[in-house]
């Protein structure tokens, strides 16, 4: 059998096509957002930080049993003339019973994902912004930002075309209400 070349019919297509071939270095990871391959270095320890505590209370006070994945590649809805959106959130949430990433394909569709979460680190306008308007599109329930820069904690949720209906803004130090179905205050004590 011969491979043929495949030509792309657009210019967004050639940009994906272009994205899914990158051979990013170890640790690094690449993302497709808004039409900009965005790659991002490894993190440093107090982005973890946060990471982990956060997940600890899912895991340990949520309402339901969740299960979580670090850095799941999700295929979510495009904009405009930009290709599908290629993002990896820092964690991904979803609820146990529904075992999303057991068999999920290196990059999913997001389908049942309950929550995403995102620390600040080197480009943190793309989390503010950009990663907002991707997830909104994709229609997850709940986007949980955490900026250092700023010492704030946001819960956007009620997702509606290209934003959020509702945020939340906590300093770190005040608790922050996460909705159904984690259903508990997450405590951002430890964050300050």
């Amino acid at each position: 059998m011969t491979a043929v070349a495949h030509e792309p019919t657009t210019p967004a297509e050639g940009l994906l096509d272009i994205f899914l071939s990158l051979d990013t270095p170890e640790g690094f990871r690449a993302e497709l957002i808004e039409g900009e391959i965005v790659v991002t270095p490894p993190p440093d320890g107090e982005h973890e930080k946060y990471i982990s505590r956060i997940v600890r209370q899912v895991i340990k006070r949520s309402r339901i049993d969740m299960d979580f994945s670090g850095n799941k590649g999700l295929k979510l809805k495009s904009g405009g003339a930009c290709p599908k959106n290629h993002v990896i959130p820092d964690v991904t949430f979803g609820a146990l019973s529904l075992d999303l990433f057991g068999s999920a394909d290196s990059w999913m569709p997001c389908d049942g994902v309950a929550m995403v979460l995102e620390v600040t680190s080197s480009k943190p306008e793309a989390d503010r912004e950009t990663k907002r308007r991707c997830y909104a599109r994709a229609g997850i329930p709940a986007y949980l930002l955490v900026d250092r820069e700023t010492g704030m904690v946001t819960l956007f949720s009620e997702p509606e075309n290209e934003d959020h209906l509702r945020r939340v803004r906590r300093s770190f130090g005040d608790p922050l209400s996460l909705p159904e179905p984690f259903a508990f205050e997450l405590d951002t004590a430890d964050f300050i």
